[in-house]
């Protein structure tokens, strides 16, 4: 079940927000447990047995692992714990990848095959493994006693609003508000805000742009232009950070409805000026998550040069593989290490020299031709792709491309995402924010009046256009569903 559905718009989310203000106190987390775990059986009955199986399977590791903690012994139920997780990921995530690749060595050898029953991607379980493995090290680690409540570790692990794409949530930074969190009108507010926030990120933009770059995608290399090869990148490239930064406001605000405070995922990752600094404002759980339970356990860079750069490698080569089960996203994540090792080796050093245009004009870069990677089917897409995007190609239909998808619509589309990527519109309601505090009396009851009903009939609007979009038009992909 998409939050961009109108099952879930009109249906879902009014059911579940007014039964979870009719209850109080412990029936709450009860409620919104069994809510999440319909909303999770939506997409497949049998991986909400899943999602159940490693809620129990992790709870009873968790009371092991947090018996004595720091011991021998919790170490090896840890290890027990991490692998048991890992293998679910494995089964499910990359079996697929594992056999196929198999097959073709063993293709090279004339040895049989093996015989290779697809299995299908359970909803999310790239996301709720990790959180339970940050429940089970930081249990380790001492950083959070054990959950004994198996109804709060439940809820912790299937909480809808972040269970499919995230944020990934830390067990120690929501373990007190599954034992108590207050509800109130200020969260409420934001909550929706934020929600609608996301839902036209998602809506209005992403899906725009991503009408785009998916028909661009389909066409042959050899016959893209290149201009109509950047265009096509470039509107993924505004795709994949409003469909995943709009997914995670709409987490974020869902989870204010209910009284959490979900931790900020983007923080505008395209004003950037190195991809050292990308990486601090794309995905930050996903980025924290490798930083705290992998480079540093890795030994960081405490373990001399030669070791920072290998442990910089690891980390990317599995943050492209945790991406999807395919050698296109290993290879954009050791892009993204590349560079980082690049920058660690002095690269940094050079860009500060450089005027501050050139510095986003380098970030950039990198990460529009890294994102072909991650979109591309294979290899040799890829580098078809690259070849259109330079030029080196025949096809000479450019402007007839272009013409198809540069309408009106398009270009505020454009405009509005290029604004919104920048932080335009954040610094125009601080801005306004700021004008207000500055007024006294009368005059500020009466602008801070006139401006809430502004802003409620505002996103209200913002509301009603979604909808109209969503019941007019089935294009409604969402690509971080398939991680």
């Amino acid at each position: 079940m998409l939050f961009s559905s109108p099952i879930f718009l009109f249906y879902f989310l009014p059911i579940v927000i007014i039964g979870y203000y009719l209850f109080r106190g412990n029936w709450r987390n009860v409620f919104l447990f069994i809510s999440s775990l319909v909303f999770f059986a939506w997409g497949g009955v049998s991986y909400s047995i899943l999602l159940i199986g490693s809620i129990v399977m992790n709870y009873f590791m968790g009371l092991l692992v947090g018996k004595n903690p720091g011991t021998k012994r919790s170490k090896n139920m840890l290890i027990i714990g991490v692998s048991l997780n890992l293998l679910l990921l494995v089964i499910f995530k990359y079996a697929n990848f594992i056999i196929e690749n198999l097959n073709f060595w063993l293709d090279f050898l004339k040895i049989p095959p093996i015989e290779n029953d697809s299995i299908i991607l359970p909803v999310g379980i790239s996301f709720y493994t990790f959180q339970s493995l940050s429940y089970l090290v930081d249990i380790y680690r001492k950083e959070t006693p054990m959950q004994k409540n198996i109804l709060r570790l439940g809820l912790y692990i299937s909480l809808f609003p972040q269970l499919i794409a995230g944020p990934i949530v830390r067990y120690i930074d929501i373990a007190a508000q599954l034992e108590k969190r207050e509800v109130s009108i200020e969260k409420f507010s934001y909550g929706v805000q934020r929600f609608i926030t996301g839902l036209a990120k998602k809506v209005l933009l992403a899906n725009s742009f991503g009408y785009v770059a998916d028909n661009i995608f389909t066409i042959i290399p050899s016959d893209l232009s290149s201009m109509s090869a950047w265009l096509g990148v470039i509107a993924y490239t505004f795709q994949i950070y409003f469909d995943f930064s709009g997914y995670s406001d709409m987490a974020i605000g869902l989870g204010s409805i209910f009284g959490f405070r979900i931790l900020e995922n983007f923080n505008f990752p395209y004003i950037s000026r190195s991809i050292k600094e990308f990486w601090r404002r794309w995905h930050i759980s996903l980025s924290t998550w490798f930083r705290d339970y992998l480079y540093i356990p890795l030994g960081g860079n405490r373990l001399g040069t030669r070791r920072t750069y290998i442990n910089l490698i690891i980390v990317f080569f599995l943050t492209g593989l945790w991406h999807g089960a395919s050698w296109n996203f290993v290879a954009w994540g050791l892009l993204h290490g590349f560079f980082l090792v690049l920058e660690r080796l002095g690269g940094d050093r050079l860009l500060q020299k450089l005027w501050k245009p050139f510095q986003h004009i380098y970030t950039l870069a990198v990460v529009v031709f890294a994102w072909v990677l991650f979109r591309a089917d294979d290899f040799q897409y890829a580098w078809g792709y690259y070849k259109a995007m330079l030029g080196l190609n025949d096809s000479h239909s450019g402007m007839y491309e272009i013409a198809k998808f540069m309408n009106p619509e398009f270009l505020v589309v454009l405009i509005i995402g290029t604004l919104a990527s920048v932080m335009v519109f954040k610094k125009l309601r601080i801005y306004i924010d700021g004008f207000l505090s500055d007024q006294h009396g009368g005059r500020l009851i009466a602008m801070q009046s006139t401006f809430t009903i502004l802003m409620i009939l505002f996103y209200f609007g913002l509301f009603v256009l979604c909808s109209i979009y969503l019941l007019s038009n089935t294009y409604n992909p969402f690509i971080y569903y398939r991680f």
